[in-house]
């Protein structure tokens, strides 16, 4: 394999795809909760954008097992975001687990990657509406 076949997907988007056995209690978690709208939709999907980046729900008949973070949002100001979710009524994950323990919903997670100059991260973890398993983060520099 040549470096022209390795390379192939370098500059492909990333567009994350998260399952919703009901798309409309979905659709409502999102805009009521979290303050999204879709930008665009299709029968079974809705096409949401954030900072340049985009995700979509699907209908599905499967369920997310969330038990892993399926979508993280990067943020400059965590407190200040989770304190607001909050008051909309997102319910944070506790974690207490060898090496990550959150306090009022925040964990402080050490090491980050080095190509993005920060130290480590802090970082928070709640369920959307059908389970989806979604983190929130923010770089410590």
């Amino acid at each position: 394999m040549d470096a022209d076949d390795r390379d192939v997907l370098a500059g492909a988007r990333v567009a994350t795809r998260l399952p919703a056995q009901d798309l409309d209690r979905a659709r409502r978690f999102y805009a009521e909760k979290l303050g999204l709208e879709p930008v665009d939709e299709r029968p079974g999907g809705l096409l949401y954008r954030c900072g340049g980046a985009e995700f979509a729900l699907f209908r599905s008949t499967g369920a997310s097992p969330g038990t892993f973070t399926q979508m993280a949002l990067e943020v400059d100001d965590i407190d200040a975001v989770v304190a607001e979710l909050k008051r909309r009524g997102v319910v944070f994950e506790e974690v207490d687990v060898p090496g990550l323990r959150t306090v009022g919903g925040i964990a402080e997670v050490e090491g980050h990657y080095p190509s993005k100059g920060a130290r480590g991260e802090r970082g928070g973890w709640f369920r959307d509406s059908e389970g989806n398993l979604l983190g929130i983060g923010e770089p410590v520099y």
